[in-house]
């Protein structure tokens, strides 16, 4: 059975012909056989080179049949948490339980536990003692080495140790697997498994080699955060395939050892993957529970790239798919384009044409591609490199294909856009083209923040390149004779925001005249460079000491503050324009974020700001509490007139 699904139940596998399957794949989503998902990528792979695959979907964790039902694979377990790390599947930036997920059957809730993959392995351990173990996906690869983990507040051990596994692929994991499974295959033990790149592994002696970087000890990263921000740093600067050296990070008498990256795939060998025969869809299994709600925001659309080298320091990209742009080539997006129309319930909108950056299409420059990534420089930040190429050229002509093809109507961009690298483009023929022919309505982008130490601590462009932007696509589009609108992304309680920079953000969103619906406090996930700040209140760029707002009334404070004009977040707006000594800001006046309560004075005087200037012509909506607009003069309470009211 070449076409169809990989086998979910034993029955399954017996209707395949198989008696024993070559690997298990246990993982915390639904099984959705879609490129989107890293398990159909990695199922599919491994099939494709003779492997036989078994998918062991969200197994019951507190009962040990549930890890047998495909009985001992040939060669080993595979395990994942999903697309997402479980803990920020379960748990909003507030430590509340999420109301659905998206990965299961329905949006239903608490089909994987916390931690998934390290609850699965010990599952497996308690049932198959001696049985390779091979873990990846973003949960694994992003705590890869010793990592805080916001959930628990502390500092933790590589989820290698934790969980019991004996490898760790990381990154997106073609290359690794299959170099895993063919060494299993040959007989190799796992334990010998130590030279693929893309892994990591444990050993009692360190391979005698020079190029070993040696990582503090854990002991020492628990005691002293200046050394975990440094050791950050170092696996930060060695996320490169070709620039990378090996990690070790010792644990009392036995290291754990990275080994560097992967090589990027080709594009022939991006186009083979995306070729393999997945359903497209959802195991059938889960039909008569809703279904699996993820696939309504990907089914229709197309991945097109893999990588950034915009370097926001609260984003994992880094250290998950590296910095080196890969690409998919024009026909290999055309034909699934094709495929698609033909499916059912495609009505003709293609809905994202993108990835990680939907507007980078090549490596920043040609250097990388033989000399890797720089190290301890930024392509973007803080501002284009002057080897950067900037070319929008290739991505133009993808697009014009695409929208020209039978059966489409429009084609959407959804995936981010990287308006600094748009902005830096001399020709405007993309941002015209993105406004005409990409754009419903609203463009969203993530200027994140406009205060400068905030940015700098972000990794984000400076204010005036934001406004520039949003300058010239105004201006496009009143040439277009279209009205479409920006819709910025913005970020609370980033390290480096203080009461002043939530204050100056709240003061953009005022002059902008647009309330965000949502607002993103910032969240701290393993192996990015705002955690690290956020754990170790340290730059690890610098060693600089960084502002943190942790104090959760603190954080709802600055979150308030950027929806300033909402009437309930009223007290906690006065409150954090009194603690940043900005009491100007309420008042009457045009530049107010606040009117003054009922019989309150403001700050300087009846008004709330000093002389004429404090009194605010007559306007809407401008800030929050009980009324929006100057109270209309009371008339004098003189006899004649409290006699003509009892009258």
């Amino acid at each position: 059975m070449d076409q169809g699904f990989l086998p979910i139940t034993r029955e399954e596998m017996a209707a395949h012909g198989w008696e024993q399957a070559d690997f298990v794949y246990v993982i915390g989503d639904a099984y959705v056989d879609h490129p989107s998902f890293g398990h159909a990528i990695i199922s599919r792979v491994l099939k494709a080179q003779g492997f036989r695959v078994a998918i062991l979907s969200q197994p019951d964790w507190r009962r040990e049949e549930s890890i047998q039902v495909f009985g001992r694979p040939r060669l080993g377990f595979l395990v994942s948490a999903g697309n997402m790390d479980s803990m920020v599947n379960h748990y909003t930036v507030s430590k509340k339980r999420r109301k659905s997920d998206a990965y299961t059957p329905g949006g239903q809730t608490g089909k994987r536990p916390d931690y998934a993959t390290i609850v699965y392995c010990q599952l497996i351990r308690r049932v198959y003692k001696n049985i390779p173990i091979v873990i990846g996906g973003i949960e694994a690869s992003l705590r890869r080495l010793a990592h805080y983990d916001y959930w628990s507040d502390r500092l933790k051990h590589s989820i290698l140790i934790d969980s019991g596994a004996d490898l760790i692929s990381y990154g997106m994991g073609e290359r690794s697997v299959a170099e895993i499974a063919e060494a299993l295959q040959a007989g190799i033990p796992v334990q010998e498994i130590t030279f693929i790149a893309g892994t990591v592994f444990k050993c009692k002696k360190l391979p005698e080699e020079k190029d070993i970087l040696r990582l503090p000890d854990f002991q020492e990263l628990k005691e002293d955060k200046r050394a975990y921000a440094r050791s950050f740093y170092i696996q930060y600067c060695n996320t490169d395939a070709i620039s990378g050296r090996r990690l070790a990070e010792r644990y009392e008498d036995f290291y754990v050892v990275q080994n560097p990256p992967a090589r990027p795939l080709t594009t022939p060998e991006m186009d083979a993957v995306y070729a393999l025969p997945y359903m497209g869809t959802y195991h059938p299994a889960y039909e008569a529970r809703g279904g699996v709600p993820a696939i309504a925001e990907i089914r229709f659309s197309l991945v097109s790239n893999r990588g950034c080298f915009g370097g926001c320091s609260f984003c994992a990209l880094t250290f998950h798919q590296g910095r080196t742009v890969q690409v998919r080539s024009h026909e290999s997006l055309l034909d699934e384009a094709k495929r698609m129309t033909e499916e059912n319930g495609f009505k003709g909108y293609i809905h994202d044409v993108g990835g990680p950056t939907a507007n980078f299409r090549a490596p920043s420059c040609q250097k990388q591609l033989t000399r890797g990534v720089c190290p301890n420089r930024q392509c973007l930040f803080p501002k284009p490199c002057p080897n950067l190429t900037v070319d929008h050229t290739d991505y133009l002509a993808l697009l014009r294909k695409l929208r020209a093809l039978p059966g489409v109507k429009k084609v959407f961009i959804r995936s981010g856009l990287r308006f600094d690298y748009m902005l830096a483009d001399q020709d405007d023929s993309f941002l015209e083209e993105l406004c005409r022919y990409h754009v419903s309505g609203q463009l969203k982008v993530a200027p994140e923040h406009v205060s400068e130490p905030v940015l700098r601590r972000m990794g984000k462009p400076p204010r005036p390149v934001f406004e520039e932007f949003s300058r010239r696509y105004r201006a496009v589009n009143e040439r277009l004779g279209q009205k479409q609108y920006l819709v910025p992304y913005l970020m609370s309680s980033h390290p480096g925001c203080g009461m002043k920079e939530a204050v100056e953000l709240a003061e953009f969103v005022r002059d902008l005249g647009y309330m965000p619906e949502q607002v993103q406090d910032f969240y701290p996930t393993p192996s990015t460079i705002s955690t690290c700040m956020y754990y170790t209140g340290l730059d690890p760029r610098t060693m600089e000491p960084v502002y943190v707002p942790k104090d959760p009334h603190e954080k709802a404070l600055q979150r308030a503050l950027i929806q300033y004009r909402d009437p309930k977040n009223r007290d906690l707006i006065e409150e954090a324009l009194v603690r940043a000594g900005r009491q100007d800001l309420i008042g009457y006046g045009p530049k107010c974020l606040l009117r003054p309560r009922h019989g309150r004075q403001g700050p300087s005087g009846p008004a709330g700001g000093p002389g004429k200037e404090a009194r605010c012509p007559k306007e809407k909506g401008h800030g929050a509490g009980e009324h929006t607009g100057p109270r209309p003069p009371r008339k004098k309470r003189t006899i004649r007139n409290i006699h003509k009211k009892k009258s």
